[in-house]
């Protein structure tokens, strides 16, 4: 079983800034892509950023969702264990719950396919 832990999250103006971290409790070697999804009220999940590592390598790839390219930036420490969203030039409309997820690579020792989510970490922006 891993826990994912969120934090960073708050209160902030338009054109802030904010990072979101989200620690992994166990695995820390393990391939895996590493996700923030966010939640505004009354609407559903979307996702936001990936990205995708090894957890022993420098070397990751990423992906974003269009409404917050160039603006969000995901990044991780594996010897934290810990996968950060650094959020810039923040919009009333990024307002929103955000999740983490992990998802585990097919490896031996590994939780091979397992999926967790964090709890979430509320994000709000105010003009």
């Amino acid at each position: 079983q891993v826990q994912l832990v969120e934090s960073g999250g708050g209160s902030v103006q338009a054109g802030g800034s904010l990072r979101l971290s989200c620690a992994a409790s166990a695995y820390r070697y393990c391939g895996r892509d590493m996700s923030w999804y966010r939640q505004a009220p009354g609407k559903e999940r979307e996702f936001v950023s990936t990205i995708e590592g090894d957890g022993r390598s420098p070397y990751t790839r990423t992906n974003y969702a269009e409404s917050v390219k160039g603006r969000f930036t995901i990044s991780q420490d594996n010897a934290r264990n810990t996968v950060y969203l650094q959020m810039n030039s923040l919009k009333v409309e990024d307002t929103a719950m955000y999740y983490c997820k992990a998802v585990y690579w097919n490896e031996l020792g590994c939780p091979s396919g397992a999926e967790y989510w964090g709890q979430g970490t509320q994000v709000t922006v105010s003009s």
